[in-house]
């Protein structure tokens, strides 16, 4: 039977409030595992590698998955972050690259020979959409799998929503260019934009029409993965709401939603697909 797990970003556990202490790693560890997640999800440099080993004891603490954002800047830099991801024993290895040639079939060599180390290490490797990196625009990324048929992507699509500044209802050629990148992704990451937005609170009712938008995407794009992996595949969401500057804030630099909370609701309403989706499946034996 396919599985579905959450894991939460640790990144996006943090508040970033004036005079306000964070909470420690470890603290943060405990409140994601008794929210009932299955994982965390880190996001390192290069030089953030000794600052993170210590976690490997809290994932064992807390009995938590590990999936691992990378942010290489150089070619030599993603083998060691696989290795260290490999100890940590990473479901996933999730790559944000700084390495970005202006034409997609200049990055062909570099992707490629990540994705020969991701294989010898037997890590699955996924690249996310993400402005600012590699996939910054939706174009490139178009033609970029195109040229590499075994690519993965992790879609996070509110990068791409702000990034072409994308319009509802979507025309027909957006609707088609989303579903490519759909098909192709292998993890999903939970947050809402708009087209001026990069992050946007759910509740709010002027947003209503783009948390619908996003809700059909994690549909369509989890029944496509369903379709396409076998009973025992495993599929995880990623619940990444970042702190400001992605959370909007007021005046005082206080945040206008609960991002914590938002969390828990995109949580059940991916949990709430995943059950239709089963119930579906079994009326169509």
């Amino acid at each position: 039977m396919q599985n579905l797990k959450f894991y939460q970003s640790l990144w996006a556990m943090e508040q970033r409030i004036p005079n306000k202490p964070e909470l420690s790693i470890r603290e943060n560890f405990q409140k994601i595992s008794r929210a009932g997640f299955d994982g965390v999800c880190l996001d390192l440099g290069i030089h953030e590698l000794d600052k993170f080993r210590k976690t490997k004891a809290l994932f064992e603490e807390f009995n938590l998955g590990c999936m691992v954002n990378v942010f290489p800047s150089k070619p030599e830099h993603l083998l060691p972050m696989l290795e260290f991801s490999k100890d940590l024993n990473a479901c996933m290895v999730n790559v944000i690259s700084g390495v970005m040639p202006i034409q997609p079939q200049d990055a062909v060599t570099n992707v490629t020979q990540w994705m020969q180390e991701a294989h010898d290490l037997n890590i699955p490797l996924l690249f996310e959409t993400h402005r600012d990196s590699l996939l910054n625009d939706l174009y490139f990324t178009l033609q970029l799998i195109d040229l590499i048929p075994e690519m993965r992507l992790c879609a996070d699509l509110s990068h791409f929503v702000v990034d072409r500044e994308l319009r509802l209802p979507l025309v027909e050629r957006d609707r088609k260019f989303i579903h490519k990148i759909l098909e192709r992704s292998d993890c999903f990451q939970g947050r809402v934009a708009n087209r001026e937005q990069i992050q946007i609170a759910i509740d709010f009712p002027q947003h209503q029409e783009w948390v619908d938008q996003f809700q059909d995407w994690w549909r369509e794009g989890i029944t496509l993965w369903r379709e396409r992996n076998n009973d025992q595949a495993e599929l995880v969401f990623l619940c990444e709401l970042g702190p400001r500057p992605y959370a909007i804030t007021d005046k005082n630099q206080e945040e206008l939603s609960n991002r914590w909370e938002e969390a828990l609701k995109i949580r059940v309403y991916i949990e709430d697909v995943w059950s239709e989706i089963d119930k579906d499946e079994k009326k169509n034996k």
